[in-house]
């Protein structure tokens, strides 16, 4: 897939890598944007061509591989055509009978590891040629292996040892993963029950705050019912005693006006008769000029005067009358005025406990949206602690998976492990069929003879071994309490970080920098050494082999 690839034309020119190839299958089949999303998202990858990798390996997990690769060869005209030149194997036909290839593949079930293997650099690779047996069981080299391949041989063996190591170190990482796994699963359990616990109060106090709630409003509503019902009771009365003073006003109105007006008419009664009185005064005088001439008159005269003084009198008695009933009119106007201000006052006072009780619903209100307000944030809080319940209900799931991947990793490893045990007893009979070339070398001496040349070579190569061994020998041996820290990684020594001397060149270094063996010239079975003299003993014992 990288064959034709177009070069980037300048430093803002668009991408094309093979990594932008493959992220616009998402764009024309949404099944791929789970797997690009997942590789954009992966920590340790940097490179384009290491997420390549890494989302070919997540398709074939998919199954979906061939048809991905269908869906590119289709749309050349679309996506291929600005990413690969015109001779390109992607542009060409022999790109379907690759996708036809590909089919196969989506039956078989793959497990591969993405996040913990180093995609942005080529995988090594082993030729294991070399160690194929033949029909007659005997350990032969193929066909055109030579004496000289034993040095790759050695080196293939040393570097599956070292790949044995690698894969110890990695069973017991995983082996502590899995513990730290199992004891924050413990953990989680714990924080679980103390969360279910929490909820349980949580909701205990809910509902006794809903029935706090309940009985406060059944009372808020009990009290303003009854105020309800004493305020309709006293606008009724307060509107019927408005009704009857309203008519016995209107009635003192009318009477008090039909009073008024019989006085207005006794007054011009009265004033007729004064004129009356002050004619007949005239008269009488006239009468007394005339007196011999019209007794009779007079007489008659004095008969009227003592009629209209009996009228008199009885208009002065009405007058009084009149007077003593409109002093009681008044009074019990006074008085009814007087009720009208009692009426007036009760009327405030009514009004007052009405505005009081309305501030007390109003405060019982606020009460209410305070304690609404409460529950509300007891509810967010209940449905936060179930939202963690289920992210970590997930997470266990989750952790769960991991674990039976980490130990479907372990069941893998160990089988690598036996593998690896087969290998060694195959070296072991490699071993064996060496010594026998060894024996078979003895008889071809005369050969030694024309590698004079080497032998010199060999000869001061091992001058220089001894010189270093006699300065390894007197390598100073250094004191614990003048090393701090590991002289190669520089993490300072603790408890648990322990210090240990290499045997070679005397300097103190971690557990870590020193976990490697190696027999040396003063000791007989191997020791520890760290990681530099030991490359460089491999370096040495190798050259040694190759001299031999």
């Amino acid at each position: 897939m990288r064959h034709g690839l177009k070069p980037k034309k300048g430093l803002l020119g668009p991408k094309k890598e093979l990594w932008n190839v493959l992220e616009t299958v998402e764009k024309h089949m949404p099944e791929a944007s789970d797997i690009t999303a997942s590789v954009r998202e992966l920590p340790t990858v940097k490179t384009h061509l290491g997420r390549a990798r890494a989302w070919l390996r997540l398709a074939l997990m998919q199954k979906k591989l061939a048809d991905y690769f269908r869906r590119l060869i289709d749309s050349k005209d679309e996506i291929l055509r600005d990413f690969y030149e015109r001779d390109a194997l992607m542009m060409s036909d022999e790109a379907i009978v690759v996708g036809g290839l590909l089919v196969g593949l989506n039956v078989i079930d793959c497990n591969l590891c993405v996040k913990e293997e180093d995609l942005d650099y080529q995988q090594g690779v082993i030729d294991f040629s070399l160690y194929l047996r033949e029909s007659n069981g005997e350990v032969q080299p193929s066909e055109g292996v030579d004496a000289n391949n034993l040095t790759a041989v050695l080196d293939q063996k040393n570097y599956i040892e070292e790949l044995n190591r690698h894969l110890n170190a990695t069973v017991t990482n995983l082996q502590q993963k899995v513990e730290q796994l199992q004891t924050t699963n413990a953990l989680m359990k714990e924080d679980l029950a103390i969360s279910k616990n929490q909820i349980i109060t949580l909701q205990d106090d809910n509902a006794q705050l809903r029935k706090l709630c309940d009985q406060l409003t059944l009372e808020n509503k009990k009290k303003i019912e009854e105020v309800k019902a004493d305020m309709n009771c006293e606008r009724e009365t307060y509107q019927t005693n408005q009704v009857g003073l309203d008519t016995m006003y209107i009635d003192i109105k009318n009477q008090l006006q039909q009073e008024i007006s019989k006085r207005q008419e006794l007054e011009v009664e009265c004033e007729l008769q004064r004129t009356l009185r002050d004619e007949a005064e005239v008269a009488m005088k006239l009468l007394e000029k005339d007196i011999h001439e019209k007794q009779d008159t007079i007489l008659s005269m004095r008969r009227q005067l003592e009629d209209i003084k009996a009228i008199n009198l009885q208009l002065y008695n009405k007058l009084q009358e009149c007077e003593k009933a409109l002093k009681m009119k008044s009074d019990l106007v006074t008085e009814l005025e007087a009720k009208v201000v009692n009426m007036s006052t009760s009327l405030h006072e009514l009004e007052d406990k009405s505005f009081d009780l309305v501030k007390l619903k109003s405060r019982n209100e606020e009460l209410v949206r305070k304690f609404g307000s409460q529950l509300a944030e007891k509810d967010q809080i209940r449905s936060v602690l179930e939202s963690d319940l289920k992210i970590e209900r997930e997470w266990r799931a989750s952790l769960q998976s991991t674990i039976e991947d980490y130990q479907k990793q372990i069941s893998t490893l160990k089988d690598n492990i036996k593998k690896l045990q087969l290998m060694e007893q195959e070296y072991v009979k490699l071993k064996i069929s060496h010594s026998e070339l060894q024996t078979l070398s003895s008889e071809h001496e005369r050969t030694l003879e024309e590698m004079g040349c080497q032998l010199k070579e060999s000869k001061l190569q091992i001058e220089d071994l001894k010189e270093n061994q006699m300065a390894l020998k007197e390598a100073v041996w250094t004191h614990d309490k003048e090393a701090t820290i590991c002289k190669q990684c520089n993490k300072s020594f603790s408890v648990a970080r322990r210090k240990h001397h290499c045997r070679h060149c005397g300097d103190i270094f971690c557990n870590a920098c020193s976990d490697n063996t190696m027999p040396l010239p003063s000791s007989a079975k191997p020791v520890r050494v760290c990681d530099t003299c030991y490359a460089l003993l491999l370096h040495r014992y190798s050259a040694t082999a190759d001299f031999t």
